[in-house]
């Protein structure tokens, strides 16, 4: 971008001119039939939703975080989970420098979302939610109604091998950033607590409190070892050899994809009970949920995994009825027809 450009982005950011010209030509060219919109943050902006609806054609968005209710998309702020934003208004995130620690960024978001919650663009177009805790959460936003808002989650390709039970190393796995959100400090200190009884722990990853964990688990001789950046590939083979894979989680999330993984090798998962990773996993049958602050409960819960392991198989079923390719391809399908009747439906009344 040229300086002209930069000065121009807070209010590109609100509306795009240049995408809602470019979204009206390629659905005439193309005689689109659904926008199925992933972000709009910063270029693309909602001008998208206008151009589609400029040209009647419907509009799917997938939500990926918590933006339409949170300027900085996750809840969460200073330590800990925060819907100030929902409770108290949005102007809360400007003082609290929410999006990218900048109060004027997180003005321009204010703003963009306030205008477009007054045109009432939200209540016109359709929403896929990644679990039903976060289309709960969207429907806090009043203008959203609950049949403009379809359930589907995140899937991988079944690509790992299948491992028994019996035959898996006697390990525990965590895959993901280091860094307080994920709660990777909590897991280690349940691991100092278990002592000489703690089954092995594979951390895979980086991120900011990398030196932290190595000393942390040098110092305190812990039967943990730290693989740094490891491809998925190979974190996947590592996930379907171990007995589950831990998510201490101190925040919502989006989907983690390491969750879908881990069912896709029928690898249970221990998380925390908050948000979006604790929706999906259900006790004691795809896995097991803690407290997300609680150290004592992460220790129980690897425990019992230890004692009394879930049934593999049944995960591995589980999956392929609900993450799979086929499956998925077939709900977003589903999904993409209602919103078409519904469209045709909606014409019908407004030109009688």
């Amino acid at each position: 971008m040229n300086l002209f450009q930069k000065m121009l982005l807070p209010f590109t950011t609100i509306f795009n001119p240049k995408t809602y010209r470019e979204i009206k030509k390629i659905i005439k060219k193309e005689k689109i039939d659904i926008v199925h919109v992933h972000n709009t943050l910063n270029l693309v902006s909602p001008s998208v939703y206008y151009a589609a609806k400029a040209m009647k054609v419907p509009v799917v968005q997938t939500i990926h975080n918590f933006r339409l209710l949170c300027p900085g998309a996750t809840f969460y702020r200073d330590g800990h989970i925060c819907e100030d934003c929902v409770s108290k208004g949005l102007m809360c995130a400007v003082k609290h420098k929410c999006y990218r620690e900048s109060r004027l960024q997180t003005l321009a978001c204010v703003i963009s979302t306030k205008i477009h919650r007054l045109t009432g663009i939200y209540g016109k177009i359709n929403y896929i939610c990644l679990t039903e805790f976060n289309k709960k959460k969207l429907l806090e936003l009043k203008q959203i109604k609950e049949e403009q808002v379809f359930v589907k989650p995140n899937f991988v390709e079944s690509i790992g091998e299948f491992i028994p039970e019996e035959e898996r190393e006697n390990q525990f796995i965590f895959a993901g950033r280091l860094d307080k959100l994920k709660g990777i400090d909590l897991l280690l200190k349940a691991w100092k607590e278990m002592g000489e009884d703690a089954p092995k722990l594979i951390v895979c990853g980086t991120g900011p409190m990398e030196e932290w964990c190595k000393e942390y688990v040098t110092d305190n001789k812990l039967n943990v070892e730290m693989r740094g950046f490891v491809p998925n590939e190979e974190t996947r083979k590592l996930i379907a050899k171990s007995k589950a894979m831990i998510l201490p989680t101190q925040w919502y999330e989006g989907f983690p994809m390491s969750i879908v993984e881990a069912f896709s090798v029928g690898t249970p998962v221990l998380c925390s009970d908050l948000g979006n990773a604790g929706s999906v996993v259900q006790n004691r049958v795809i896995g097991q949920k803690f407290k997300c602050d609680s150290i004592g409960q992460i220790i129980n819960v690897v425990k019992e995994i230890e004692d009394k392991p879930l049934n593999n198989k049944q995960i591995k079923r589980i999956f392929n009825e609900k993450y799979s390719k086929s499956i998925n391809y077939k709900i977003l399908d589903e999904n993409y027809r209602n919103v078409s009747w519904t469209m045709v439906i909606l014409n019908v009344l407004l030109n009688t």
